[in-house]
């Protein structure tokens, strides 16, 4: 068994292709009616789809999982971050742990957290 893909549910699917594209890279390999498969196995799925299937209520912003990203330039990914995306909300701005590693962590545009840390340098 292999894991595929990791899907979040967004609001306005192509606000968030966008969000995805400007800071990660990250491209659009599929366009499923509702359901946008981007590259690195994110994909991004309508709320209205997502509730239907559940017949639930969806929570956003319910800080139950994170999406994590490395970038070993993060002073550089902080600067794009803030230009492209000012009024982006922050769980911790910029820090540096004790063993080194520096990590930030946002939400995106639909409260979905993320995490966005320089490498562990193996020794």
């Amino acid at each position: 068994m292999k894991l595929k893909n990791i899907l979040i549910v967004v609001r306005d699917l192509e606000r968030s292709r966008k969000f995805y594209h400007d800071l990660f890279g990250l491209e659009l390999l599929l366009d499923q009616d509702g359901n946008l498969i981007l590259t690195e196995g994110l994909v991004l799925q309508d709320e209205k789809i997502w509730k239907k299937f559940l017949g639930r209520d969806i929570i956003l912003e319910n800080n139950a999982c994170e999406l994590y990203f490395e970038e070993r330039d993060l002073d550089a990914f902080i600067r794009k971050l803030e230009t492209l995306y000012p009024s982006v909300r922050y769980v911790n701005r910029l820090m540096t742990h004790s063993w080194g590693q520096k990590v930030v962590r946002f939400y995106d545009p639909d409260g979905n957290l993320i995490e966005v840390r320089t490498p562990m340098e193996s020794t």
